[in-house]
C-alpha cells in the first residue's frame, strides 16, 4: 500500500523494489494436469450466509401447556442486491442507491480535549494528540453502553487503525507543512517530528447517538502509538544478538512501529498490524559494507532492499544530533563489536506483526517475532476450532515475494475468547509455533515448508549462514529463498472464508513478469501467477502483470496445522473490454472490473467477501474501488492454458486453473473513492449494520509546487464533503450505513 503499484518505481519507495534476486522455482516447466476436482460450489448466497450466521429459532414463552405460536419464516435475506456502482473519476465517495457514506475521523483530528480542532492549514502541531496519516488496516471492537469491553456492542465501540506514511514529494511530507516543507537536506527537526508522529497506531472510541456515529473526544480509550513509543520484542528473537541497539542493549525492546499496513483480529480480542515498508526509512553510508567487514549482516540488508549508499525516505537521520534522529542512520558508526553503541542492528527491530490490545493501555505493545520478518501484510486466522492449532496466514508485499503462515504450538481453548489478559493470551499462541512458506506446484496442489533450522535446504544455504532460528526469523525472506519458495505478484492482504476456512490472498500486480526475461528480477509467467501482457493506459504501455490478480488455498489433512494444500485462481483483475483469453479471464463486466486488488476481507456476519483496490494502472478509466463478492470455493472452476509466443519463435504454455466465473448476483462494485485514493481498511460492527473503510490519501498526485493554490489539489476530499477545515485532502475514516437499517451488502 502507500506505493507506485511498482508500475513506475519511485526512487524513495525502495521497499517496493524486487531485492529477491534467488533463483527459486517458478513453474517454468509446466507440469501435468491438475488432479482430479473433488470439491463443487457451496450452495447459493443464502446457505453461505446461513453457515456464517447460525440457525435462528423462536420459542414460545410460559409453560408447557402454553400454545405454541406459528411464526412465518423471515424471507430469506438477498446478498448483493443492491445496485452496481458505476466507474467514477468523480472527488466524491460513490456508495449504492440506499446507502449513506460519511466522513468520521480525519488525519489531525483531536484525540483530547485539550488538543484543539485541526485547521488544515499546514501550521497544526501536537500529533502525539492527534489522528495521523494514510489511516489503513483496521479493526472494531465492542463496548457495552457502560464503556465496558462487549463483543457484541454495536452501537460504541473502538477503532483501532495503523498511520501507513504520509503524501509526500521530494523528501518533505507536503500536506503537513505551511508551504509544502523542505525539500532538501538537513530536514528541519520540527518537520522531521511532526512526519514521525503522523505514522504509527491510533486508538479511538465511536459511538452511535439518535442514529449518527461520531467519535468521543475525551475517551479515556484513545491513544496513539507513534515511532518512537516503547515497545517490546517477544517470541524467539527477543535478546538475540541481531536485535541489540544503542537504545536496547539487550536486545528485548524498539521504539515504535512505522509503515503498518494489513492488520488482523485475534480470537481472544487484541489488534494485530502488519508493518510493511519499513526498510525505505533508513539510510546506510557508501561506505558501510567496508565499516562492517563485509560480514553476514551485508547479504541481509542487501536482501531487504538497503543495499550501501541507500537514502532514506525522508531523510530524518538528518533532523538533528538527538538520538531519536541517529536511529534513522543503520550505518557501523561505532566501536563495539555487538552495535550497543551505535543502530548498526536497527533494521532488525521492524517488519513483525505488532499485537496491542485496544482496550487497555497499561498493557505492552509487543512484536511476535515467530511470524517472521519481512514486508508483512495482514494476520488472517484460522477459523478457531477447540483443541486444534491456530494457523495466521500472511503476505511479504513486494514483487516476487512469497506467502507465509505460522501454526501455533498451543491448541486453541474456547475459555481464551475472553481472557482475563489478552497480551498473555498473545504469549501463549503467538510466542511458540511454526512458520511456513509457501511452494505451488503447477498441478493446483502445493506445500508448506517449514523454515526451521533443522531444514536441511537451510542448513545448506551458502548466500547465507544461518546461526540459530532466530536467524531465520529475522532473516525469513532469506531462509524462504534457501527452500525454493514460489515467488509471486506482490502478496498483500489475505482473509479466511469463515463459511469453509478457504484462504484467499490478493496478488496486486507485477511490472516484472514477462514472457521473455533477460535480467534476474524478471520472471516468466507461471501457473500461480500466469499472466503477462501489455496494457494500455492513454498511450503508456504497461507490462507485466498490471491488473493483479486473487488466490485461494484450500488446506489438505490436518487444517490448520496442514503441510499440503490446492490452489486456485478467484479472479483476475482486468478491463471488461480487455482479451478475454489471456487478460480478461474471469469475463468482468462493466460493474465487475477492476485492477490492483489489495485490501481484502471476509465478512464473520454476511460472509461477503470485501475487495479493495490500490490501482495506478486503470485510474484513467475509474479511481479505487470496493467489490463485494460471493465466492464459491477452491475446485469450482476448470483447468486453462494460456500460450505465449516466445523471443526465439517457440510457444511458452502455461496451464492454470481458474474458479468459476462470477455473475451480476456474486460480484459487483459497491463503492468508488475520490482522485487520487487508495480504498482500505474495512470493517463491520457486530450486527452487520455499519461499516468503516478507510480512504486513504486522496489527492496524492497534487504537486508540491501547487501547495499554495487549493484550486489545483487534484482532490479536495473530505472538506468538499463538508467535513473539516481547509481544502487540503485528508485521509480518513468513513462510516457506511443502509437507509433502510439492514446489513450492510443486502
Amino acid at each position: 500500500m502507500n506505493k507506485p503499484n511498482d508500475l513506475a518505481i519511485s526512487a524513495t519507495d525502495l521497499n517496493d523494489i524486487d531485492s529477491n534476486a534467488s533463483h527459486d522455482n517458478h513453474f517454468n516447466s509446466i507440469l501435468n494436469a491438475r488432479l482430479s476436482r473433488r470439491n463443487w460450489l457451496r450452495g447459493s448466497a443464502v446457505t453461505a450466509a446461513t453457515a456464517v450466521m447460525g440457525s435462528m429459532g423462536l420459542s414460545a414463552c410460559g409453560g408447557d401447556s402454553d400454545p405454541v405460536a406459528v411464526v412465518p419464516p423471515a424471507p430469506a435475506e438477498k446478498l448483493l442486491a443492491f445496485t452496481a456502482v458505476p466507474k467514477s473519476l468523480a472527488d466524491v465517495v460513490s456508495v449504492p442507491a440506499g446507502y449513506t457514506a460519511t466522513a468520521l475521523y480525519a488525519l489531525g483530528d483531536s484525540l483530547r480535549p485539550a488538543t484543539p480542532a485541526y485547521k488544515n492549514d499546514g501550521s497544526d502541531t501536537d500529533f502525539e494528540n492527534r489522528a495521523g496519516d494514510h489511516h489503513d488496516g483496521m479493526e472494531y471492537y465492542g463496548l457495552s453502553a457502560t464503556g465496558t469491553p462487549l463483543a457484541s456492542g454495536a452501537e460504541r465501540g473502538i477503532l483501532a487503525m495503523n498511520h501507513e506514511a504520509t503524501t509526500d514529494e521530494k523528501l518533505s511530507s507536503h500536506f503537513l507543512h505551511v508551504n509544502g516543507g523542505t525539500t532538501s537536506l538537513p530536514r528541519p527537526a520540527a518537520e522531521v517530528d511532526k512526519e514521525v508522529a503522523v505514522h504509527g497506531l491510533s486508538v479511538v472510541e465511536v459511538k452511535k447517538t439518535a442514529g449518527r456515529w461520531a467519535t468521543v473526544n475525551d475517551s479515556a480509550f484513545n491513544r496513539r502509538v507513534t515511532p518512537l513509543t516503547e515497545v517490546e520484542l517477544s517470541g524467539p528473537v527477543r535478546g538475540n544478538a541481531l536485535l541489540v541497539t544503542k537504545f536496547s542493549p539487550t536486545g528485548t525492546k524498539t521504539r515504535g512501529t512505522i509503515n503498518n499496513c494489513g492488520t488482523g483480529k485475534s480470537p481472544w480480542g487484541s489488534y494485530l498490524s502488519g508493518e510493511e515498508n519499513w526498510a525505505g526509512y533508513y539510510t546506510r553510508s557508501a561506505t558501510d559494507n567496508a565499516a562492517r567487514g563485509n560480514d553476514k549482516s551485508v547479504a541481509s540488508l542487501n536482501r531487504y532492499g538497503r543495499t550501501q549508499g541507500s537514502a532514506s525516505r525522508h531523510g530524518w537521520e538528518t533532523g538533528g544530533t538527538d538520538d531519536k534522529y541517529a536511529r534513522w542512520n543503520l550505518s557501523k558508526t561505532g566501536a563495539s563489536t555487538n552495535g550497543s553503541d551505535d543502530y548498526r542492528n536497527e533494521l532488525n527491530g521492524m517488519g513483525y506483526i505488532v499485537e496491542m490490545d485496544p482496550y487497555d493501555k497499561t498493557k505492552a505493545i509487543r512484536k511476535r517475532t515467530a511470524l517472521g520478518r519481512y514486508a508483512h501484510e495482514s494476520a488472517a486466522f484460522s477459523v478457531p476450532a477447540v483443541g486444534q492449532q491456530l494457523a495466521i496466514y500472511m503476505g511479504d508485499d513486494s514483487r516476487n515475494e512469497y506467502i507465509y503462515k505460522f501454526v501455533t504450538a498451543a491448541v486453541w481453548a474456547a475459555a481464551d475468547a475472553t481472557p482475563a489478559d489478552r497480551i498473555a493470551t498473545g504469549d501463549k499462541y503467538l510466542d511458540s509455533g511454526k512458520l511456513y512458506v509457501a511452494k505451488l506446484a503447477a498441478d493446483g496442489t502445493g506445500q508448506w515448508i517449514e523454515l526451521a533450522m533443522s531444514n536441511a535446504l537451510i542448513q545448506a544455504y551458502t548466500a547465507y549462514k544461518f546461526a540459530d532460528l532466530a536467524d531465520v526469523l529475522v532473516n525469513a525472506r532469506l531462509a524462504a529463498d534457501a527452500v525454493g519458495a514460489t515467488k509471486m505478484d506482490r502478496p498483500e492482504w489475505c482473509s479466511v472464508n469463515p463459511a469453509n476456512g478457504e484462504i484467499y490472498y490478493t496478488l496486486t500486480n507485477n511490472s516484472n513478469r514477462t514472457v521473455n526475461p533477460s535480467g534476474s528480477s524478471q520472471l516468466a509467467p507461471d501457473s500461480a501467477n500466469p499472466r503477462a501482457y501489455t496494457d494500455m493506459k492513454g498511450t503508456t504501455a504497461q507490462n507485466g502483470n498490471p491488473n493483479g490478480h486473487i488466490i485461494r488455498f484450500k488446506e489438505g489433512t490436518g487444517a490448520a496445522a496442514a503441510t499440503s494444500f490446492t490452489w486456485d485462481v478467484y479472479l483476475f483483475g482486468a478491463e471488461s473490454g480487455a482479451d478475454a483469453s489471456k487478460i480478461n479471464l474471469s469475463s468482468l463486466t462493466a460493474d465487475q472490473d477492476f485492477s490492483s486488488p489489495d485490501g481484502l476481507a471476509f465478512s464473520p456476519y454476511t460472509g461477503i467477501c470485501w475487495i479493495q483496490t490500490d490501482d495506478g494502472a486503470y485510474t484513467d478509466v475509474t479511481n479505487c474501488m470496493m467489490l463485494a463478492a460471493i465466492p464459491g470455493k477452491v475446485g469450482d472452476g476448470a483447468k486453462s492454458t494460456l500460450n505465449y509466443a516466445t523471443a526465439a519463435g517457440g510457444n511458452l504454455a502455461v496451464d492454470t486453473f481458474i474458479g468459476k466465473k462470477p455473475t451480476a448476483d456474486t460480484l459487483k462494485r459497491f463503492l468508488v473513492g475520490p482522485v487520487g485514493s487508495e480504498i482500505t481498511g474495512i470493517s463491520e460492527t457486530p450486527d452487520g449494520k455499519t461499516m468503516f473503510i478507510n480512504i486513504q490519501h486522496p489527492g496524492e498526485t497534487t504537486s508540491l509546487a501547487n501547495i499554495a493554490d487549493p484550486s489545483k489539489y487534484t482532490s479536495q476530499w473530505p472538506s468538499n464533503a463538508g467535513y473539516g477545515a481547509g481544502k487540503r485532502p485528508r485521509s480518513a475514516t468513513i462510516v457506511i450505513t443502509k437507509n433502510d437499517g439492514g446489513r450492510i451488502g443486502s
